[in-house]
């Protein structure tokens, strides 16, 4: 997950229907708005299929061909816009049945309403927000597995919590300014809290004048 310039939560999630709608789910139940794109790895996987049936399994056409769909999703068009293109090279072939099959999933996949508007790859390439979960799925891997998934390892969920918190201020290299901040809170909390306008006195006796003597 990462933020985008509006401050919402970005999702970046395969398109499948019933994990979107967990997904809306859980951020209506906790209050907050999110974006969702989908990934266009995922996307892409689905033209491809279309573009086998179409062309064959090795045509180089179809390498080309998936490449415009592809620029084409970049620069603002639609799900809905690429399985029209879709359609409209499959009728000048005849296919057989199972292209025929291959050619509708892909297009119902594309043109789903519930997943098209989600989409929108030129607005999020112009703000600067990944539009593939490769990033957030290496992270997950390094961040979470590599740490957590270890034999005979145990986890409360308030562990893991603090265990986590804590790699992730190493693995973006913000533990010492976070370390400071520990200590000037703890501090606060635990010292600063029981005195007079949270100050805490000195310990140390103050310097006394030395006394100069006098002729």
């Amino acid at each position: 997950m990462v933020i985008n310039r509006s401050t919402r939560p970005l999702i970046s999630a395969s398109g499948n229907v019933t994990q979107l709608a967990a997904v809306k789910a859980e951020a209506k139940r906790v209050g907050v708005k999110i974006t969702i794109i989908v990934d266009v790895i995922h996307v892409l996987e689905y033209v491809w299929k279309a573009a086998r049936a179409i062309f064959g399994e090795a045509s180089p056409k179809a390498e080309s061909w998936v490449g415009d769909r592809f620029l084409a999703l970049m620069n603002g068009q639609s799900g809905g816009d690429v399985a029209d293109a879709i359609r409209y090279h499959a009728r000048k072939r005849r296919l057989n049945a199972p292209a025929r099959k291959a050619i509708r999933k892909a297009c119902g996949y594309l043109s789903d309403r519930k997943r098209t508007r989600l989409m929108k790859y030129a607005d999020a390439l112009r703000d600067g927000l990944p539009i593939s979960t490769g990033v957030i799925e290496g992270a997950c891997r390094y961040l979470v597995k590599d740490r957590m998934d270890r034999t005979g390892a145990v986890w409360s969920v308030p562990g893991a919590e603090a265990v986590l918190r804590l790699r992730a201020l190493r693995a973006s290299h913000d533990f010492d300014e976070y370390w400071h901040f520990h200590l000037a809170r703890e501090k606060e909390r635990n010292h600063a809290s029981g005195y007079a306008r949270d100050t805490v006195p000195n310990p140390l006796p103050g310097k006394t004048r030395h006394l100069r003597r006098i002729k």
